[in-house]
């Protein structure tokens, strides 16, 4: 979906359509907080997700702020899909404001590499919303994240493999979806810096960079290769709650109140696992600090919980473990190892490489405190 949040709010504010608009906090750019989407011509500006409101402002002085409104962004989250559900059931649901569709089995999708189709469901999310959406359409989900994003607003992209070389390699790196500003950036160093330079690199460099896994997956995906199939159900892995305050606290002067958001968020947390029956082994705490350093502990319980005594005790235990010497922006709680209420128990979790797929699901973040 074309700037989701942003362009629910305009439905119902005809007036800011074509004016710079960015979704965040309560709506108020002088509280703290971070913009959660903008629209297009707000991100002509700079203003971008996650930015810190007061920056928003001093880029694009114009813009116009307005609250979130989760509620109608599930309504009509639900609406898109069913929409699409209805001509091409087989979805994977990736998050409020995205999905992957599987056409492979779709009669006759060959026959024009699916535009046809793809067109009927932009008309059909628009006639269920009244919003638009982009797509791209691609031999596997690598590809069709990339072409989905090639020409927005209101976009629909076709990718076929003999297309890698002329549309995908001359994107930059970062462009790939699990290559991160660390990794964009430790590319640049080696002189890799668009996907084209990234297919032309010898896979035994890239292992020697970043090492086996990582390497051979930057080497595979740069020539758009992409075996992992959509999948249209998977648990989610982890919960969390966090919030940011309107002041920077003290972590000794403000204890109480530091505390007291603490607790508010584990028993928020334990009542929202309790009512989709998930428990967890793994709790943990994040901190962000004035100079915007982030900083986590977590701690695994020998059984997997939803019980609010036992989530607040370990937020606390991991708190403890943190060297407070700054004051404190932002804390969140998180329950992860995630498993249906009644499972059998899992063993111990094992360490291991981690795996370079930026789809692991997760469960939504709570609407911001």
């Amino acid at each position: 979906m074309d700037a989701f949040y942003a362009s629910v709010e305009l439905l119902r504010r005809p007036d800011l359509v074509g004016r710079p608009v960015a979704i965040g906090g309560r709506g108020d750019p002088t509280r703290r907080g971070v913009v959660t989407t903008a629209s297009y011509e707000a991100r002509a500006f700079g203003v971008r997700s996650g930015m810190a409101l007061r920056h928003a402002v001093e880029l694009c002085p114009q813009c116009v702020f307005l609250p979130f409104d989760f509620d109608e962004y599930r309504r009509l989250s639900r609406r898109f899909k069913e929409a699409i559900a209805a001509v091409a059931p087989t979805i994977e649901d990736r998050g409020i404001d995205e999905v992957y569709i599987d056409l492979s089995h779709v009669p006759g999708i060959a026959d024009d590499d699916g535009r046809a189709l793809a067109a009927e469901i932009k008309r059909r999310v628009h006639e269920a919303t009244g919003l638009s959406c982009s797509i791209g359409v691609a031999p596997n989900k690598l590809l069709a994240k990339i072409a989905s994003d090639l020409d927005k607003p209101d976009g629909l992209t076709i990718v076929r493999e003999q297309d890698v070389e002329r549309l995908i390699w001359p994107l930059p790196a970062r462009r790939i979806n699990g290559i991160g500003p660390k990794a964009d950036a430790r590319l640049a160093s080696i002189g890799i810096h668009t996907i084209g330079e990234l297919a032309a690199t010898a896979p035994e460099r890239l292992v020697a960079e970043f090492g086996a896994s990582y390497g051979r997956w930057m080497h595979q995906v740069a020539h758009g290769r992409d075996d992992r199939p959509v999948v249209t159900f998977s648990e989610p892995k982890s919960r969390s709650c966090e919030t940011t305050f309107d002041r920077d606290l003290h972590p000794r002067r403000d204890w109480q109140e530091l505390a007291a958001t603490l607790a508010s968020l584990a028993r928020r947390l334990a009542g929202e696992l309790q009512a989709r029956r998930y428990v967890g082994r793994t709790i943990g705490v994040k901190l962000r600090f004035d100079d915007f350093r982030i900083v986590t502990r977590d701690l695994t319980l020998p059984q997997a919980t939803a019980d609010v005594v036992q989530i607040r005790k370990a937020a606390f235990e991991c708190l403890a473990r943190v060297p407070l010497d700054r004051r404190i922006r932002l804390i969140g709680v998180r329950v992860s190892a995630l498993v249906r209420e009644g499972s059998p128990p899992a063993s111990a979790p094992r360490r291991v490489a981690p795996v370079p797929s930026p789809d692991e699901p997760d469960l939504p973040l709570f609407d911001p405190v």
